[in-house]
């Protein structure tokens, strides 16, 4: 499967999850979210980079539990619970963020 974005084509597994994390960039993860019809906002955003530094740092997308203690730490308490999480990705903030972030799936995700 593929993902067409301003005339490239980036290679997606059937879940939608960029095969290539090398080939990330801001406009593959709007593709990605306007592909479930969401938008992403300057708080998206905020997760979704807060994601791409802790893949760098630890070679792992966390789970949703870890992301929301490290969230919380990170960018505070009102951001750092799952109800907050939930209303920007409600599909799960750990596996959507992530498929957003260009990251694979999280462990632990069904």
């Amino acid at each position: 499967m593929a993902l067409e974005v301003n005339g490239k084509s980036y290679e997606v597994d059937e879940e939608g999850y960029l095969a290539n994390l090398n080939e990330w960039n801001p406009e593959v993860a709007a593709a990605l979210a306007a592909s479930d019809d969401a938008e992403l906002t300057e708080s998206h955003w905020e997760v979704i980079n807060f994601l791409r530094e802790y893949y760098e740092e630890y070679q792992i997308a966390p789970a949703v539990r870890v992301l929301t203690k490290a969230i919380g730490k990170r960018l505070g308490k009102d951001k750092g619970n799952s109800k907050y999480l939930y209303e920007l990705f409600p599909y799960g903030p750990a596996k959507q963020a992530c498929k957003y972030a260009g990251l694979p799936k999280p462990t632990g995700c069904v």
